[in-house]
């Protein structure tokens, strides 16, 4: 039997984003689980939930029973699932599998099968407040070998090329989209990074949800010829 003996959360802030690191510790001596519960925008809701609820419910329980715990984290509260529970138990449940790999001495992608590909594509980040300076950073990230490329418009509260000019009088401050801004402007962004970077260059797009269903398959039809690698949240899960 592996003893957990505590489990101990870390607020971390790189770049600006909230993530949130689970440590799950053990009875045996250095050994101990790391795990990603990051929920950005409710970070401090998902400690809560471990710290308060979790630790106390497997603390001094066996860390080799996987699926035991997991079924008793999501069950416990009797309301399941929400991203807040749901990146709490994922959290603590990574670090009992990191325990397990390192007590059997093997990674654990080898527990679930072993590896069925050599690598994963992953992609960069170009943002920006202006077509040029999104074009230019993806210009050096192709150059620099990334293939899969992400262009966003920073989203500003003023920013002159997303935000609404046609606000109500009182409008509190922030940032207001406007769709028929938003639409054509991604669309000449996307055209004038193919053309900057070539055929080959595979582009992405996070809509992020803001866009109303009319828009969003505007936005889509007139992306498909520019070949987009993917177009991320076009629609909020309300829409289906």
């Amino acid at each position: 039997m592996t003893k957990i003996t505590d489990i101990k959360t870390y607020l971390t802030c790189p770049h600006g984003y909230n993530l949130v690191v689970v440590r799950v510790d053990t009875d045996q001596p250095g050994l101990y689980g790391l795990g990603c519960a990051t929920f950005t925008q409710r970070c401090k809701a998902v400690v809560t939930v471990i710290e308060e609820y979790l630790k106390p419910l497997i603390v001094g329980r066996d860390a080799d029973e996987i699926q035991e715990l997991w079924q008793l984290m999501n069950q416990n509260a009797y309301w399941r699932n929400g991203p807040v529970l749901n990146m709490a138990t994922g959290g603590v449940d990574m670090a009992m599998w990191d325990i397990k790999g390192k007590l059997v001495g093997l990674p654990v992608y080898q527990l679930l099968g072993g590896k069925c590909r050599e690598a994963v594509a992953v992609y960069r980040y170009a943002n920006g407040e202006s077509q040029e300076e999104i074009v230019d950073k993806a210009r050096k990230l192709w150059e620099e070998g990334c293939h899969h490329i992400r262009l966003q418009y920073n989203p500003s509260g003023e920013h002159p090329a997303l935000s609404s000019d046609w606000r109500p009088a009182g409008a509190k401050p922030g940032f207001y989209l406007d769709p028929r801004k938003y639409v054509p402007r991604v669309i000449d962004l996307v055209a004038a990074a193919r053309e900057a970077l070539g055929p080959d260059a595979e582009f992405i797009h996070d809509v992020h949800e803001r866009l109303p269903p009319s828009d969003a398959l505007y936005l889509a039809r007139a992306l498909e010829p520019l070949r987009m690698f993917f177009l991320e949240d076009l629609f909020a899960p309300e829409q289906n």
